[in-house]
């Protein structure tokens, strides 16, 4: 049968095939056989699969940002929250997901609301902890901002303790990070926690 579909692609075709001949690798130490028709076309998925799931490696932040930086007087509180995010546990390459909660105090500029989104995905895009992530998001709006604050909450699921090790389905965790009038005006801290919190 022939199919008239094509998926267009923006992997290195190069790195795709290394990595694929890695995990063919795997699977065979893993007991199972690479050749048998459900797996023939697996080792260039997951090569394809891990090289989306990492895409921030060749992705600046800062840049992003930068892209969308204009001059704004406005001086309150700007939040993006439930930012959805996923990525993979440094520790076992086992996804952890949940939601980022972003905010910060201008200074002078502002920045498109989609590049805080855009933010959170390419520190996400990578091998990770959580805690480092975190603080990435927070340091990187810092930097580029310049602003008066930034807030940083995330809550994530993950999977290396749900699905192996101490297999507790329920457990959550939350990090947060906090700069400037975050970190010295309480009042300001507590808007912003009952803010996400609706």
């Amino acid at each position: 049968m022939e199919s008239n579909y094509e998926k267009e692609e923006l992997f290195s075709p190069e790195k795709v095939a290394a990595l694929a001949g890695h995990y063919k690798a795997i699977l065979e130490l893993l007991g199972e056989d690479a050749s048998r028709e459900g797996l023939l076309k697996t080792p260039e998925r997951v090569a394809k699969a891990m090289s989306f799931l990492t895409q921030g490696y060749g992705q600046d932040p800062k840049e992003i940002l930068l892209s969308a930086k204009f001059r704004e007087e406005y001086k309150q509180m700007v939040i993006v929250k439930d930012i959805e995010l996923y990525s993979m546990c440094e520790h076992h390459m086992i996804p952890f997901y949940g939601k980022a909660h972003v905010a910060y105090i201008p200074n002078g500029y502002i920045t498109g609301l989609s590049k805080i989104a855009r933010v959170v995905e390419a520190f996400a895009r990578r091998l990770q902890v959580q805690e480092r992530l975190t603080v990435q998001i927070r340091d990187c709006i810092q930097q580029a901002l310049n602003p008066l604050g930034v807030a940083v909450v995330i809550e994530a699921s993950h999977m290396c303790m749900q699905m192996r090790g101490v297999q507790k389905q329920n457990c959550s965790t939350t990090t947060s990070a906090f700069t400037g009038a975050f970190l010295t005006q309480m009042q300001t801290r507590e808007e912003f926690i009952q803010l996400i919190g609706k």
